[in-house]
C-alpha cells in the first residue's frame, strides 16, 4: 500500500502513540520499511491486505515503488502552497517565471523546486529519498530562524528507537572516517559544505553545517584516547526548533546525507 492509502485509515490527529510525530510519518514508515500496522491503536484495518501487484517483488523494488508513490503524494501536497509566502521562512529565494520556483542550498548543492519537480545541481536526484526529504522540508512551510540552541536526538519526542539508527549511519560512521585524518583535513571538508567552526568544550572539533537553510547540524568530534580506553566519537546535535521543519525519519536521513557528503569530500 502507498503512504496516502494508509494515512486515510489513521485518525489524522498526530497523537504520537505509534511512536511517530505525525500520522503521515507513521504511514510512510509502514509503506517504506514494513513498520507494523498495530503500532497505531486507532488504525482502521477493515479489509487491509497487501496489494496483489506487490506479490513476488523484491524488497528493493517494493521500497522503490513506495518511495515514488510518496514523492507523488508530497508533490501534490506542496502544489497548493504559496511559494511567495513560504520562501523567506524556508530560507529560500524565488526565481523562474512568475517567481514559481524555490531556490536554496542542500549540503552545498543547488536545489530548484517547482510544482513540476526537483532539480539538484541541475539534475533529478538519483536517490528518491532526497526528494522526500526536500518535499517534507517545503511542506513544513518554514518557520523562525534557528535559535542555535542545541539538543541531542534523544531529546525529541518519540525518538528513542531512532537514536541507534543515527549512530549507525552517521555518528559512528563519521568517527571511523575521521580517526586517521588530521583535524585540518576534516575541517576543510566541513568548510566546503558551508560549515562554520564552533568549538565545543573538551572536543577536538566542532562545526555547524547548514544541511538545509533552516536545518543546521552541529557536528562535534572527539579524537580517540587509547591510553584512557576512549574510542573516537562523533555526536550530531540539532537545533531545538528542528521539529518545526522535519519529521524524525527525514531528520535522520538528513544526517545520513551529511555523512555521505563528508565521506565523498574526504575521498
Amino acid at each position: 500500500m502507498t503512504p496516502f492509502e494508509i494515512v486515510k485509515r489513521t485518525p489524522k490527529t498526530n497523537c504520537g502513540q505509534c511512536g511517530y510525530p505525525t500520522c503521515l510519518a507513521f504511514s510512510a514508515a509502514v509503506a517504506k520499511s514494513g513498520e507494523a500496522f498495530a503500532k497505531c491503536p486507532y488504525l482502521d484495518t477493515t479489509g487491509l491486505k497487501t496489494l496483489p501487484d506487490e506479490r513476488g517483488l523484491a524488497l528493493e523494488e517494493l521500497s522503490g515503488q513506495r518511495d515514488l508513490a510518496l514523492i507523488e503524494h508530497l508533490k501534490d501536497k506542496i502544489s497548493t502552497l504559496d511559494f511567495t509566502r513560504i520562501a523567506v521562512p524556508l530560507g529560500a529565494s524565488l526565481c523562474g517565471e512568475g517567481n514559481q520556483t524555490l531556490s536554496f542550498p542542500f549540503l552545498a548543492q543547488e536545489v530548484l523546486l517547482s510544482r513540476q519537480g526537483i532539480l539538484l545541481n541541475g539534475r533529478t536526484p538519483e536517490d528518491p529519498r532526497d526528494q522526500i526529504l526536500i518535499y517534507n522540508y517545503i511542506h513544513s512551510q518554514g518557520g523562525a530562524a534557528p535559535a542555535l540552541d542545541w539538543i541531542g536526538l534523544e531529546t525529541l519526542p518519540n525518538s528513542i528507537s531512532k537514536v541507534r539508527t543515527l549512530a549507525t549511519y552517521c555518528e559512528n560512521r563519521l568517527a571511523e572516517l575521521f580517526t586517521p585524518l588530521p583535524v585540518e583535513t576534516i575541517m576543510a571538508a566541513c568548510h566546503q559544505l558551508g560549515g562554520v567552526a564552533h568549538p565545543a568544550p573538551s572536543a577536538t572539533l566542532g562545526c555547524i553545517i547548514p544541511v538545509l537553510p533552516r536545518i543546521p547540524q552541529y557536528l562535534v568530534y572527539w579524537e580517540a584516547e587509547p591510553e584512557d580506553g576512549f574510542p573516537a566519537k562523533v555526536k550530531i546535535l540539532f537545533d531545538r526548533q528542528v521539529s518545526d521543519f522535519l519529521d524524525l525519519e527525514s531528520l535522520i536521513f538528513s544526517a545520513e546525507r551529511l555523512a555521505d557528503r563528508i565521506a565523498v569530500l574526504l575521498g
